[in-house]
């Protein structure tokens, strides 16, 4: 098993994201990036604590690879945008990819390139490549949320259309058991 992480706004629309790909076999909400020891959400929320909102997936390789993984990142989110994910604004939510050994770090610099390249976003791509640090789950409410709360209205009205929008476009990657 390998492990990436990703901050790409709120942990709940990404975590339901990932969550749906074959080949990640978990995928756990927390916290990285700052200096204060096992942070709580309300501590983070301030912005003052240098934490990112992010989500820490363990993959199967060879099912699915650290650049996909990095293509269904950068397609659900907003890499251009400074601390900010749609209406979710402050520094826990910037576009930050933790990156796991040299190699991530290569990859995702390389696939930052090739985005630029092929202008695939109207501005620069500002997303963070740091390496990785101490993670820190985040509290238990936090975990699953999506699959949990589905009738709540964030769930409804943010990330179902997120997630229908990343069904349509990755179908072939998505677990079987939840197209059915």
């Amino acid at each position: 098993m390998q492990t990436a992480t990703f901050g790409g706004g709120c942990f709940w629309c990404t975590e339901a994201v990932f969550q749906t790909l074959k080949g990640v076999n978990q995928v756990v909400s927390g916290y990285m990036g700052g200096e204060l020891k096992h942070p709580t959400y309300m501590e983070i929320c301030n912005g003052e604590t240098g934490h990112i909102e992010v989500v820490q997936i363990e993959f199967d390789e060879s099912i699915i690879s650290f650049d996909e993984l990095l293509l269904v990142f950068f397609k659900t989110h907003n890499p251009t945008t400074l601390n900010r994910q749609g209406n979710d604004i402050g520094s826990q939510y910037r576009s930050t990819i933790f990156y796991n050994g040299e190699e991530q770090k290569v990859q995702a610099e390389k696939t930052i390139e090739k985005l630029s390249e092929e202008n695939v976003f109207d501005k620069p791509i500002i997303t963070e490549i740091k390496p990785i640090s101490e993670f820190y789950d985040a509290e238990d409410y936090h975990q699953n949320y999506y699959n949990q709360n589905q009738g709540k209205p964030y769930c409804a009205f943010v990330i179902q259309p997120k997630l229908n929008k990343f069904l349509a476009d990755f179908r072939e990657k998505i677990k079987p058991e939840l197209l059915e």
